[in-house]
């Protein structure tokens, strides 16, 4: 079962929860190709074998998601030393194969009252994994439409919620410091193959900061995300090196990377007009 197959499979199992579902990491960054203001690159999008899907705490979500994917064939792991700990659910038996995980945002210190770390809410009966900045991610999500006709088999077509664009990238720069050294090369290369696929619109991405997202977030936060945005690609760096040779399919110099990311960022995120 190729990637596209095995998403269509947790796609159709997740239909009557998806208007309160949002997809992220990187499979939004792959549908965000199939978005009216995107400009599809030619090059494939970056590989991802797990699908993120986030949700807030705080909505009602009747039902029972685990118990509908196990249904559709997927296998239910529970992993870590958390209560309840986080549930993950792979498509087989194969231990390298598609899976999907499930977060929530996390907030305040991240300590319960009882001195238990607050690292995991059950809804609907999966368990999510509790993240800073996953609230970002639920800001205004963009609406796809998949289908046959696009290679994905949905019938009929479902409307995916995913992180936008802009959100997107704001919390790739928030967690950039956060990630293990060896995640962080691909990180900046989400951040330069984003800001080329929306590149026709950058104008309507700084708009979308400006009136939806950055007024959802505390003012600290939507500050660190302007200093980022002009700070994170100054200089070719050697996380941009190593970013730059991370495709297999194109040929990009480090040079090139940190132009187009520090020219589109200051587009969307900064002080002037674009």
């Amino acid at each position: 079962m190729n990637d596209l197959d095995a998403f269509a499979r947790l796609l159709d199992a997740l239909r009557p929860w998806l208007p309160r579902l949002v997809i992220v990491g990187g499979w939004a960054h792959h549908l965000h190709r199939y978005h009216p203001l995107a400009n599809p690159p030619s090059y494939l999008p970056l590989l991802t074998r797990d699908a993120d899907v986030a949700f807030s705490p705080d909505k009602p979500m009747p039902g029972n998601i685990a118990a509908t994917l196990i249904a559709a064939g997927f296998v239910q792991e529970l992993t870590g030393e958390h209560e309840p700990p986080v549930s993950r659910y792979r498509l087989g038996e194969n231990r390298a194969g598609f899976y999907a995980e499930f977060l929530a945002p996390l907030h305040g210190s991240g300590v319960k009252r009882n001195g238990t770390p607050d690292a995991t809410v059950r809804k609907a009966g999966v368990t999510a994994q509790k993240l800073r900045y996953v609230d970002l991610l639920l800001v205004e999500p963009f609406v796809v439409k998949l289908g046959n006709e696009i290679g994905f088999p949905l019938d009929p077509m479902a409307e995916v919620p995913l992180a936008n664009p802009v959100s997107y990238i704001a919390q790739k720069l928030l967690i950039h410091l956060e990630r293990r050294p060896e995640k962080r090369p691909q990180d900046l290369l989400y951040v330069h193959d984003t800001l080329e696929t929306f590149a026709s619109h950058l104008a309507e991405l700084r708009e979308l900061w400006r009136d939806d997202v950055r007024p959802s977030l505390p003012a600290r936060t939507a500050d660190r995300v302007e200093h980022l945005a002009r700070e994170q690609f100054r200089e070719v760096s050697d996380a941009i090196r190593t970013a730059a040779r991370i495709p297999q399919d194109r040929t990009l110099s480090p040079q090139r990377v940190r132009a187009l990311c520090a020219y589109g960022l200051d587009a969307i995120f900064g002080n002037g007009d674009s």
